[in-house]
């Protein structure tokens, strides 16, 4: 149950990680309407994070199966990757929002 946990995790990360980072290719090819989308995806992501103090409920459930604490126990990611993901694709979250308003100004 654990590794099926782990895999929903893990695809949930990469589809919100990957909207992420099509926001400025969004912005550079002028698809502002894909561009809110993928930002309304984010922040319904964020709404989530925020209503769970900051952690993922998969992260709950996770923890339950088992004892191990690692920073990457309830998903398929390098420890590093793991421990620093909020600030890393907070970080990209931003500046590529700015990059689509730029897109969008200009």
């Amino acid at each position: 149950m654990l590794t099926a946990i782990k895999l929903l995790h893990t695809a949930v990360w990469a589809l919100l990680a990957g909207c992420i980072l099509a926001l400025p290719v969004a912005g550079l090819m002028r698809r502002f309407d894909w561009a809110l989308i993928l930002t309304a995806i984010i922040l319904a992501e964020c709404g989530v994070l925020a209503l769970n103090r900051g952690r993922c409920p998969l992260t709950d459930v996770a923890a339950r199966l088992t004892g191990e604490r690692a920073d990457n126990f309830d998903i398929y990611l390098p420890n590093w990757l793991a421990r620093h993901n909020k600030a890393i694709f907070g970080i990209l979250f931003v500046v590529n929002g700015l990059i689509v308003l730029w897109c969008r100004l200009k």
